[in-house]
């Protein structure tokens, strides 16, 4: 009986200790799990349903290390990309290859990924502060705020709180900084490889801009093939200085000029842009 009584107290304690323990942000590990279940659940049918999500190469993912890993992506959406490499992460982690259609793995979610936002787009609306809750590293962007145009030093805190995330587990990166189609890449993210020296994974996707609004929260059309494309790590020369490593990391993720449109696409591409950066309708 004493024995039994002990091992039902040790079993309690586990569970506490569960329950309280928190990440390196001081995130509460059980409520972001019950936040990634919850996301994952409301969203899935937007990716396996209502439209269709076509993944590659999580091959390259099942032999990752736990920790120090950048993936590297475009970037079309505020959250929708966010979610959908979490829904595809889950999915690695629980034996499935390049497909999500059975969610069964968001009772098995992997919590130790974080993802960089800007700090302005995590402070609109309750929405955006929930989902910062998942894995959110605000950081504040050196070239713009909100509307306008500024010039301001790395905040090197900043790239200690990516640095602290990476100690940690995957971190995603949008090294464009914005959804922009073929914007330039951001140096930020070429410190940050030679500061942590990560696995870097290029990423690239499609599609979400078409299925999504720009926020990536309102579902604006149906039957649309969003595609997420994982490709090898890349190996990284140590010898590149900054300026050749942001541009093959732009190479690797599709948006560097090689990639970019014949000239009559490209204007197409231009009023398509216009339309997407319009404000959404109230």
């Amino acid at each position: 009986m004493k024995m039994n009584l002990n091992y039902v107290l040790n079993q309690i304690g586990i569970i506490l200790c569960r329950m309280f323990k928190r990440d390196p942000f001081g995130y509460n590990l059980f409520l972001k799990r019950l936040l990634v279940f919850t996301v994952g659940w409301l969203t899935w049918r937007r990716y396996a349903k209502l439209n269709t999500l076509k993944i590659e190469g999580t091959e390259h993912l099942e032999l990752l290390p736990q920790t120090n890993v950048l993936f590297v992506s475009n970037h079309q959406t505020y959250f929708a990309d966010v979610i959908a490499m979490l829904h595809v992460f889950c999915a690695v982690k629980n034996g499935d290859r390049n497909s999500i259609a059975r969610p069964r793995y968001l009772f098995r979610p992997k919590i130790d990924t974080y993802f960089v936002a800007a700090e302005e787009t995590m402070k609109k609306g309750w929405l955006p502060r929930v989902l910062a809750y998942a894995g959110s590293i605000s950081i504040q962007r050196t070239w713009r705020e909100g509307s306008q145009d500024v010039k301001r030093k790395v905040r090197m805190d900043d790239i200690s709180n990516i640095g602290t995330a990476l100690e940690n587990g995957w971190v995603i990166n949008f090294p464009q900084g914005t959804t922009k189609v073929y914007a330039q890449g951001r140096r930020g993210v070429s410190m940050l490889i030679k500061k942590y020296n990560p696995v870097v994974v290029p990423v690239v996707i499609d599609g979400f801009r078409r299925a999504f609004d720009k926020k990536g929260i309102r579902l604006k059309k149906k039957g649309v093939t969003m595609r997420v494309r994982f490709k090898a790590p890349l190996t990284i020369d140590p010898n590149w200085n900054s300026d050749e490593l942001l541009r093959q990391l732009m190479s690797a993720i599709e948006q560097s000029p090689e990639f970019h449109w014949p000239k009559k696409h490209a204007v197409e591409a231009e009023i398509a842009e216009a339309v997407y950066e319009q404000p959404d309708k109230p």
